[in-house]
């Protein structure tokens, strides 16, 4: 495998960074997962975007341009072959001290990985995820706001340890109000009638490029879409419940907290929006023309 490594593509073996670097030390950097569809980078311009934004808030130099980061990206998918897959853009702050001071950091070190993911098994896709609610609050936006994609994931990881530690694979995480925030790396979203329903980024949720372009494929079947703040109560009593996320993509959440949520199986909007999805991903994003 070659990983794009500071300007370069390099041996796997090979692509190693400092033990003083701020990204292992503090988990002082940012990060974005983009997903390879028969030679098609899905939204690629828009998890840069973000990717940048994110930098930006840590006051953190990328040191490249949005377009020399998308032909590296390009670049790399073609060293290693990659037609269907998983990338990875990594920025660390880069080699600095003991200390946290991030000015002493001279210049950021720049990953692309490109490579292979499988999320969860297909059963859970054809018959929907059973999930729990984590005892894990969301990071509050005044603290850590998680619309930054920041290397610093323990939030996320303590929640993944609650599922996985109650026999599932995802749970559902609540801001310090108890509102719905997201799941523990997915979005998170209600359908009742012809609405649909997903939490404002300002209740804890990343603004996910997928649950952008769900919510923009379901205004075109012409339902009601809207950023509502929700109590576990919306989902309990949803027609259906799904979780939205690059890795993810789109899948149906069967149970909440031992309730079915509606018959307990994939309805009929989740699967017409998997599928909308499913071919949206091959034709939105940009061309690797090996």
């Amino acid at each position: 495998m070659k990983i794009f490594l500071n300007g370069e593509l390099v041996d796997e073996k090979d692509a190693v960074v400092s033990v003083f670097d701020h990204g292992l030390l503090y988990g002082d950097g940012v990060f974005e997962g983009t997903r390879v569809y028969d030679g098609n980078i899905a939204f690629l311009e828009e998890h840069i975007d973000r990717l940048f934004e994110s930098a930006k808030v840590l006051m953190l130099d990328i040191g490249m341009t949005q377009e020399a980061l998308i032909q590296a990206t390009v670049d790399t998918c073609k060293a290693n072959g990659i037609e269907n897959g998983y990338i990875r853009h990594v920025v660390t702050r880069g080699i600095g001290t003991l200390g946290i001071n991030p000015y002493l950091c001279e210049k950021s070190s720049i990953i692309i990985i490109a490579a292979n993911i499988k999320l969860y098994p297909q059963e859970m896709y054809d018959n929907g995820m059973r999930i729990v609610t984590a005892g894990t609050l969301r990071n509050m936006p005044e603290a850590l706001n998680p619309r930054v994609k920041s290397l610093n994931y323990l939030n996320n990881v303590m929640a993944k340890i609650e599922a996985i530690n109650a026999g599932v694979m995802e749970c559902l995480m609540l801001n310090p109000q108890g509102y719905v925030a997201e799941a523990s790396g997915d979005n998170v979203f209600a359908v009742k009638g012809n609405k649909l329903m997903t939490p404002p980024t300002w209740c804890g949720a990343l603004e996910g490029i997928t649950r952008n372009k769900v919510m923009d494929l379901a205004r075109q079947m012409d339902m009601e879409v809207s950023e509502t703040v929700m109590t576990r109560y919306e989902l309990w009593t949803a027609d259906e419940v799904f979780l939205t996320g690059t890795a993810a993509e789109v899948i149906a959440v069967s149970e909440l907290d031992k309730r079915p949520i509606g018959n307990g199986k994939p309805g009929p909007v989740t699967n017409q929006l998997i599928e909308a999805y499913r071919k949206l991903v091959v034709s939105d994003g940009v061309r690797i023309n090996f």
